[in-house]
């Protein structure tokens, strides 16, 4: 059996995997960007040549055998060779040009990015950008992404991580909502106001409630967890809401509220695997998001120092 396995195609490993990791097809298809019929011919490729049943079919979707059981972690194994055998052939590409991928939040992808990619890629002409905007945890050492720009360090081996600024924030409102509803001078003065608030994300709820207020989800009128969709809910008027200065304080349809009060400031990391750290494309990549970056958050915080009036 270790044999047969050892001589199967990698991409019905990988089939295999996907089917077991979602427990469906449908599933499977889209962590694949594959379509199911091709993951259910492959799945099928897989069990003949290796002359057993590793699927059951369930009411709700596809579960493993006792064999297909047995062959889940040698197969991850397996899927952990092959991208560390990727990853290590990457690293050693001294080309300057190339294909580099950066993940960075939602909000940081929108506001922050675009203008820093398209510098980039007036300097370095030959190097290809790919932007993927999620607030998930990108696997670099599955090269799922090359650089990350995350608001938090990241905990996984291999990776170098590095500080590279903080994004101050601040408590924003429409300037239509304020004219309706009046500008509050005080932080006690939004309890009187609508604040826009998150979901399924208890963050605001927390940070309110370290400042002493007990709110609950309810308190919140209006609730979104997407943060362009937040920001934009903020703008049309539907309550005061919080976010990053860098971009909020060009925005002419809002108003910054009591600007003296300092809100705790995101730390902004850049993140790669260690084995494509030194890879020329990605080295300069970083270096130009360490400058880029550093210089949109500096400014935001050199500003916030500056007298108002």
């Amino acid at each position: 059996m270790d044999k047969a396995f050892s001589q199967t195609d990698w991409s019905l490993i990988r089939a295999f995997l996907a089917v077991a990791e979602t427990g469906s097809l449908s599933g499977a298809a889209r962590s694949l960007s594959q379509s199911q019929p091709t993951l259910g011919r492959q799945v099928k490729l897989l069990e003949e040549q290796l002359g057993l049943r590793l699927f059951e079919r369930q009411p709700r979707g596809l579960a493993l055998t006792p064999t297909g059981e047995s062959l889940l972690e040698p197969a991850r194994a397996m899927r952990e060779a092959f991208h560390q055998l990727n990853l290590r052939a990457a690293g050693r590409d001294e080309r300057m040009r190339g294909t580099v991928r950066i993940t960075a939040s939602d909000v940081v992808a929108r506001h922050v990015m675009p203008q820093i990619v398209a510098k980039i890629r007036r300097i370095e002409p030959d190097i290809q950008i790919e932007l993927v905007p999620t607030n998930e945890s990108e696997n670099l050492l599955f090269r799922e992404a090359d650089i990350a720009v995350r608001m938090y360090r990241s905990t996984q081996l291999d990776v170098i991580t590095k500080q590279i600024a903080t994004a101050p924030m601040g408590i924003y409102a429409a300037k239509s909502y304020l004219e309706l509803m009046g500008t509050p001078d005080a932080i006690e003065d939004l309890l009187n106001h609508t604040i826009v608030g998150y979901d399924r994300d208890d963050r605001i709820i927390q940070a309110m409630r370290e400042m002493g207020w007990p709110v609950t989800r309810d308190f919140f009128a209006v609730r979104c967890d997407d943060q362009n969709t937040y920001w934009e809910l903020v703008r049309a008027g539907c309550g005061v809401g919080f976010t990053q200065q860098s971009f909020a304080e060009h925005d002419p349809l809002v108003q910054r509220l009591m600007p003296a009060l300092v809100l705790p400031a995101l730390p902004v990391w850049l993140a790669a695997p260690e084995a494509m750290r030194s890879t020329p494309r990605i080295k300069r990549v970083w270096e130009m998001l360490e400058e880029e970056i550093c210089e949109v958050f500096e400014g935001v915080n050199l500003d916030a120092t500056a007298p108002s009036g």
